[in-house]
């Protein structure tokens, strides 16, 4: 069942024993994240802080921090059971017959609950701020070295230009006072498309921000969808249920209805600040640089707002486990692109664009590098930094195999592929800003017709009925 909103999400992780109230008075300068940073690093609970100096509004963070808590967020016992969803989905055949036809009823239908709803009015809209400021919000600075306070977790809605069609991603928020704010927007991002088209154009561009919602929501602005592609329609899959939308105040967007903070404002197209620094999720400062200013000019919110953050540094952080639910709901759709590929693994201590670990079904020579090129040039996975690519028997969720493996089966000269292309700007080691080099690996067996006509060896592995004859006497050998 989906979630009535944020706080039933905080009510049902309570209730699992998921969540700690924090009564204590605590600063949002620091103080929270050092707390929470213990908290992550000790695989600990969702905090709420309820008494956060100099503001009224009670402070979720590290709701998504843990593989069980995500499951729970999207509503299911495992992220995995996403993925194999759509992959029943992506894998069924084109229906021939009546019979064939009428069994393809359901998923259709399925898929008919997902766009969104709109509705005329929300809790998010229970109260309008007379004087619209920042300066209510609980707002963090989260490191020493921060450029100021931040606002981490943050649902933004844009609209092209030119076509109409509605994003939502999530940026951080570098607060400069009380109704202006930086708008981290990459390069690479719809929301800075969006922005292009209305600098190209001279003209003024609506922006509403929108805080806490249905957890599905709030991880559908994370998740790399394609451009021009609702996340709202993610969402609305994820929590089974369309989400309702309202219409702003004071601009034509819309917002989850359920949401308990709407900050409404444009960003001047002519108009660019410094923004940063801000100790990021690669666990480095990401520098300064000038990004557009976006300025408030409504608030509205629930009676009696949750203000939801989160904190990112040296992992494993709460975005790990969101980074994680992407991995396994979009991997039935990279295999659309690699039919080849059998398992992928983002480490957590690869920041999601540093190492991927990719197991294929290698079935003719060079296929490795093939499919390092083809990981590439998929979306934002053409940022990663380090591709490892091993055989099909190979669990690349254990690290230690998979590097065994580069150990034994890499000759360097052959076997590692350098290329020049796109980086995440949060990359400090690139020469060049958003651009430099990158690694691939290919740790699976080589064949002769790759140039290896040395006999390879086997692997080390006991005779099966030896290991079912110990399996059997193991309680004999007085081992347990």
């Amino acid at each position: 069942m989906p979630y009535d909103g944020l706080r039933d999400f905080v009510s049902t992780l309570e209730r699992a024993g998921e969540l700690k109230r924090v009564r204590a008075a605590v600063s949002a300068e620091l103080e929270i994240t050092q707390v929470v940073d213990r908290i992550c690093k000790a695989n600990g609970p969702a905090l709420l802080f309820e008494n956060v100096r100099d503001s009224s509004m009670p402070l979720l963070i590290n709701a998504f921090g843990s593989y069980r808590r995500m499951a729970m967020a999207l509503g299911v016992e495992s992220i995995d059971s996403i993925g194999r969803e759509i992959e029943e989905i992506l894998q069924t055949p084109m229906p021939t017959g009546i019979v064939d036809k009428l069994k393809m009823i359901p998923k259709i239908a399925r898929f008919a609950k997902f766009p969104p709803k709109a509705v005329s009015s929300g809790p998010c809209q229970e109260v309008v701020m007379e004087k619209p400021s920042l300066s209510a919000l609980p707002i963090l600075k989260c490191w020493p070295q921060d450029g100021g306070k931040f606002i981490t977790l943050p649902m933004v809605f844009t609209k092209s230009l030119e076509t109409g069609r509605r994003n939502c991603g999530m940026y951080r928020m570098h607060v400069y006072d009380d109704q202006t704010t930086g708008m981290h927007w990459h390069i690479h991002h719809d929301g800075a498309r969006h922005f292009r088209e209305h600098k190209n154009a001279g003209k003024r561009m609506e922006v509403a921000v929108a805080l806490g919602s249905d957890p599905a929501v709030t991880y559908s602005a994370t998740a790399p969808m394609p451009a021009d592609v609702d996340e709202m329609l993610l969402a609305g899959f994820l929590r089974n249920k369309p989400v309702e939308m309202v219409t702003c105040k004071t601009i034509n967007m819309e917002v989850p209805a359920d949401a308990e903070i709407v900050l409404e404002g444009y960003v001047d197209p002519h108009e660019e600040r410094i923004e940063g620094p801000f100790g990021d999720h690669t666990g480095y400062y990401s520098l300064a640089d000038t990004y557009p200013v976006f300025h408030v000019q409504c608030i509205t919110h629930r009676k009696d707002p949750i203000y939801p953050a989160t904190i990112v540094g040296k992992p494993p952080m709460e975005d790990c486990y969101m980074g994680k639910a992407t991995e396994r709901i979009f991997l039935p759709l990279i295999r659309t692109q690699i039919p080849e590929l059998v398992d992928m693994n983002l480490p957590l201590f690869g920041v999601f664009h540093n190492y991927a670990f990719v197991s294929i079904d290698k079935r003719y020579p060079y296929q490795a590098k093939k499919v390092m090129h083809a990981i590439w040039g998929l979306g934002q996975m053409m940022f990663t930094k380090i591709i490892i690519i091993v055989d099909k028997n190979v669990n690349v969720q254990d690290v230690d195999e998979v590097l065994w493996r580069v150990g034994n089966n890499v000759d360097p000269r052959r076997d590692i592929t350098i290329v020049d292309g796109p980086l995440d700007v949060l990359d400090h080691a690139s020469p060049l800003p958003r651009a430099g080099s990158k690694i691939g690996i290919d740790a699976t067996k080589k064949w002769p017709e790759e140039g290896h006509t040395r006999e390879w060896p086997d692997e080390i592995t006991m005779a099966d009925d030896i290991i079912e004859l110990v399996n059997r006497r193991w309680r004999e050998y007085g081992l347990e």
